[in-house]
């Protein structure tokens, strides 16, 4: 196995056990078991634990701007974008109840190394602005505008805050429920 694959292969242990179980449940020894090597070929690719978590959100967030790319590339109309978005946040639910790996770290962040809450902020920051764009495409006042970023703040803390309901619950109908409700009362598109 190559040492880029072995990277990929601890990255994609790490996040299934962070979106699981939390970041406080990393362990070098068992992210080894589970790829099938030895603990210090873990902290090869990653000295610390905060370079995983760094690297971790880091990736995530790459990965969102990639998504959030394409949905903006596709040029639906707002109810169209926001159902795929809320969809993405449903997709971890449907694997294995995991959570979106922001919202997860996001609540252990008093644990958080600065690098690792560096990334998460980007996260937010990436979906925040993606959101205040969906909704203020016909927006010209500025008052408005600063209306629709707090909007936005409060959809993204909403989508993911129906995700850990659901997650509780272990039910994703709840989700499913929530979002409509969202869509029904105007928070969302």
């Amino acid at each position: 196995m190559s040492s880029a694959d072995t990277r990929e292969k601890i990255m994609s242990a790490a996040r299934a056990t962070v979106q699981a179980r939390g970041y406080n449940a990393l362990s070098f020894r068992d992210l080894a078991e589970e790829v099938g090597i030895k603990s210090a070929s873990v902290h090869y690719h990653f000295p610390t634990k905060g370079d995983l978590g760094a690297a971790l959100a880091k990736r995530y967030t790459e990965d969102g701007a990639t998504y959030l790319s394409s949905l903006d590339t596709a040029r639906k109309d707002a109810r169209s974008c926001m159902k795929q978005y809320t969809d993405i946040f449903r997709a971890a639910l449907v694997n294995d109840n995991r959570m979106c790996l922001w919202g997860i770290m996001a609540a252990e962040h008093e644990h958080m190394p600065p690098e690792v809450l560096e990334e998460l902020n980007r996260f937010k920051a990436l979906n925040v602005g993606w959101l205040e764009k969906l909704i203020s495409v016909d927006i010209t006042d500025a008052k408005d505008r600063k209306q629709a970023r707090r909007r936005a703040l409060g959809i993204f803390a909403a989508i993911e805050g129906a995700q850990l309901i659901a997650r509780s619950q272990n039910d994703i109908a709840i989700y499913d429920q929530v979002i409509e409700s969202y869509r029904l009362a105007g928070l969302i598109p």
